[in-house]
Parts: C-alpha cells; sequence; structure tokens
C-alpha cells in the first residue's frame, strides 16, 4: 500500500519588482482611513466627538478664505522639503535630517538678506536662493561622505545634525543677529523689502508656491526621464545590481544626498522670505520631520508630493482651529504619527509578495 507524507506549506516573502499602481493608491487611502478611525477612538475615549472635531477641522480649511490661505503657506515648505527627502528616500537614502537642512537654508538666506539690504531684488534673492541650497547640500554632504566611503549610517548622522543646526540658529538669533530694536527679543531685524519673496494676487501666499511646483515638475522629469534619475531607481532598488552595472554608487550618494539638502534648504528660505521676513526660533514648526511623513504618503513621486503637502498643510490649520472647541493641536501629531505608522507598515503589501509555498508530498510503500 502506497502510503504519502505530507509537509506543511511555507510562508516566504518576496520582493515584488513591478508594485500594482493600483495598490499604490489603495495602500495610502486606506492608511489615511485608518489614521482618522484610530485617532477618532482617541478623541471618543477622551469624550470628544470625533465626527464634530473632523467636521471642524475640514469645513474650517475649505470654508474660509483664513483657512484656505494658511493651508496654501504651511503646505509651501513641506512640498519642498517633501522633494528633497523624497529623492533621498528613493535610492534607500534614510536623510532624516530635513529639519536640520532646512534651518541652515533659512540661516544663509537671512545672512544674505542682513548683509545686503541695500541691493536691489534682482541681486538679493537669487543669491539668497543660492545660499539657501548651498547651505541645505553642504549640511547633508555632512553626512553623505561618511556614508559614502565609510558606511557610517546616515539616520542617525543626519537626525543628530537636526539638533546642531537648531541651536546653531537659536545662538544666532539670541546673539550676534539679535535686532537691537527688537525689545530684547530673540529675532533678527526685518528683512527689506528686496529679501522678500513676493506675494500673489495681493494675497499672504508668496512665490514660494511658484517654485515649489517648478520644483516639483523639475523632479519628476529627472526622476522618470533621465538617465541620472533612472539610475537612483536602481541602485535603490538593488544596490549590488547597480554596482554589477558599473554605476558609481559614491557619486551618486554625494550627488543625491546635496540635491535632497538643498530642497530642504530651499524650505527654510521660503519661509523666513516669503512669510517671517526674519529669523528666529520655532520659525518651523517641524516641517522638516513632516515632510518624511509627505514624501512616503506621496510614493516618493514628485507630482503627488504637491497633494499631499497641500493635504497635509490642510491638517495643520484643522489642528489650530479645532482648539476653539478644547480640542489639543496635539491632536494633528497624533494622526501624523498615525499615518506613518501605516504608510510604512503597508509598504510591505506593496513592494512585497506573501506566498505560501506549496507543501511537499513524498511517496512510499508500505512494508506490509
Amino acid at each position: 500500500m502506497a502510503l504519502e507524507a505530507v509537509k506543511p506549506g511555507r510562508i516566504t516573502i518576496e520582493k515584488d519588482f513591478s508594485p500594482s499602481p493600483f495598490m499604490q493608491i489603495l495602500v495610502p487611502l486606506i492608511a489615511v482611513i485608518l489614521a482618522l478611525a484610530i485617532c477618532g477612538l482617541f478623541l471618543l475615549l477622551s469624550g470628544q466627538d470625533p465626527f464634530a472635531a473632523y467636521s471642524k477641522m475640514f469645513f474650517g480649511v475649505i470654508g474660509t478664505s483664513y483657512g484656505m490661505t494658511e493651508t496654501i503657506l504651511k503646505a509651501i515648505p513641506l512640498m519642498l522639503a517633501g522633494l528633497g527627502l523624497g529623492l533621498a528616500f528613493r535610492m534607500r537614502l534614510w536623510n532624516i535630517g530635513g529639519e536640520g537642512q532646512l534651518h541652515m537654508g533659512a540661516f544663509a538666506a537671512t545672512g544674505v538678506a542682513l548683509f545686503m539690504p541695500d541691493y536691489p531684488i534682482w541681486v538679493v534673492l537669487p543669491l539668497m536662493f543660492l545660499a539657501a541650497c548651498f547651505a541645505g547640500g553642504v549640511w547633508a554632504l555632512l553626512c553623505a561622505v561618511p556614508r559614502a566611503y565609510l558606511g557610517v549610517n546616515e539616520t542617525i548622522t543626519t537626525l543628530m545634525l537636526n539638533y546642531v543646526a537648531i541651536f546653531w540658529v537659536d545662538y544666532l538669533v539670541y546673539g550676534p543677529w539679535k535686532d537691537p530694536e527688537g525689545f530684547n527679543f530673540p529675532l533678527t531685524a526685518t528683512f527689506s523689502e528686496s529679501a522678500t519673496l513676493p506675494a500673489l494676487a495681493g494675497s499672504r501666499i508668496h512665490f514660494g508656491l511658484i517654485i515649489g511646483l517648478i520644483m516639483a515638475v523639475i523632479l519628476y522629469v529627472v526622476i522618470y526621464k533621465t538617465r541620472w534619475g533612472y539610475e537612483i531607481r536602481v541602485i535603490g532598488e538593488s544596490e549590488p545590481a547597480a554596482r554589477y552595472a558599473g554605476m558609481n554608487i559614491r557619486r551618486q550618494i554625494i550627488l543625491v544626498m546635496f540635491v535632497s539638502g538643498a530642497l530642504c534648504g530651499l524650505a527654510g528660505m521660503s519661509e523666513v522670505s516669503g512669510l517671517v521676513h526674519r529669523l528666529r526660533p520655532g520659525f518651523s514648526p517641524g516641517y522638516g520631520y513632516t515632510a518624511i511623513i509627505v514624501a512616503w504618503l506621496a510614493n516618493l513621486n514628485p507630482l503627488a508630493t504637491v497633494v499631499v503637502a497641500v493635504l497635509f498643510g490642510a491638517l495643520e490649520t484643522g489642528g489650530y482651529i479645532i482648539q476653539t472647541s478644547g480640542i489639543s493641536a496635539n491632536l494633528v501629531s497624533v494622526i501624523q504619527g498615525t499615518l506613518l505608522f501605516f504608510v510604512l507598515g503597508g509598504e510591505i503589501l506593496v513592494r512585497y509578495r506573501i506566498r505560501l509555498a506549496k507543501p511537499a508530498v513524498s511517496a512510499g510503500e508500505d512494508s506490509a
């Protein structure tokens, strides 16, 4: 009599090199719904009506000119920093230093504005633009060079340099750059008109929005239509394959991190030149950190980053609006953290396939 021995199947996880476009859209959407649902549960347990809170946030943003203006203003630095971080993440460079690079960009742009107050706008603004990009890029290079040549983990170094940059800005505004006519407040003198980004259509929305949109289009073309972008994508998918193909990985690490930091620096310049018009402590409420979530929720797509940045700008604005109902604006941070958790977890469903291996069957003869 023949006997069959059946071995149980084995669960394996395989990388999917051609993820479904449908899943790339569906997973972030589910992440948003789950984040809102869980935060709604927290509100319910704390005695608040989640539907009323979300309704107040939604209609407070889209129902007033103030809400829409503030949404765009908050979206501009998120957009620029998200574009920069998304570029690094695409090559699997974990640039967590967007906040520090943003501060260094603001510092460099402020330096130009303070020491060139009498120059015309067509001289000052381009110099502020270049200084911000250079400062943010060089700040990122401090982590890129050790990563490229020594294999130092860039996650830790970029994160630690955030604090150095923030404290450097604090030192300047509390010390040598403090406005002597500022009633002892820790802030610089107000920028001259030539160092201020022009406003759009007489509103508070400034030219930084146009810069962000242009950068998004340029970055999209670079990533998907150029050889450099192709190499970035290949290295991000498989570094051994890229090395086998003869790609210069060290050079790409340094170049990508510099551009990533430059865009984050540009976000800092847009904030101090377009909105604050001076450098002061706390001018960024964590835009460089929030931009990490923006980049991932946009699936590292530059054009989608624009849309997600606007959504997060609305979320930030809505958080301030609901404070009038006695709900803490910290709810926004909870939603952002929950979103990041589900988005990164959802990457497993998008980038990998879970398979159940077929059970092995062996046949034998009964000795009887």
